[in-house]
């Protein structure tokens, strides 16, 4: 039996997966703007943060798995913004599409039959694809539990929608 299209299709799916925990989108949404620069008393990070951390270390593990060139950036400047707010109101709309079009691109890398999942990386040091994809799952679940906890801090969890 080939179970090459079944471990594609649950790593598309884990990279935005909802079952045992709540997903990214619903963490981020609803978050009012001007909320999204406030660090709640005793946590070192605002959601804007959290979000710009996500897009950053996303693209950049993307970016590894598919650019010979690859260049990693310095730790942690390269990794998390530089301001506790959105520069402008535009900013967070950016990050927000960014992180969601760099997911795609990844649940595409990792879907596609033609992706080899378990070749290490040519510019890496053993890394595969599979690797990249489980460390990008995890690393994004870990950050969306940070994302709920700040909500919460914050008073906006669970999120409200509209009837």
């Amino acid at each position: 039996m080939n179970t090459d299209p079944i471990l594609r299709d649950h790593l598309v799916k884990l990279l935005s997966w909802q079952s045992a925990h709540v997903g990214f989108d619903e963490a981020i949404d609803g978050i009012p703007p001007e909320r999204r620069g406030q660090q709640p008393e005793g946590l070192p990070f605002s959601l804007w943060q959290l979000l710009e951390h996500l897009r950053l270390a996303q693209f950049d593990i993307l970016e590894f798995c598919r650019n010979p060139d690859y260049t990693e950036g310095v730790w942690p400047d390269d990794y998390w913004p530089d301001t506790i707010a959105p520069p402008n109101p535009e900013a967070w709309d950016t990050s927000l599409a960014q992180f969601r079009a760099d997911r795609q691109a990844m649940q595409e890398l990792v879907g596609d039959a033609g992706t080899d999942l378990y070749t290490p990386i040519p510019h890496g040091d053993g890394q595969t694809i599979l690797r990249e994809a489980v460390l990008l799952a995890d690393h994004n679940a870990y950050h969306v539990g940070q994302i709920v906890a700040v909500r919460r801090l914050l008073g906006i969890w669970p999120p409200r929608h509209e009837a």
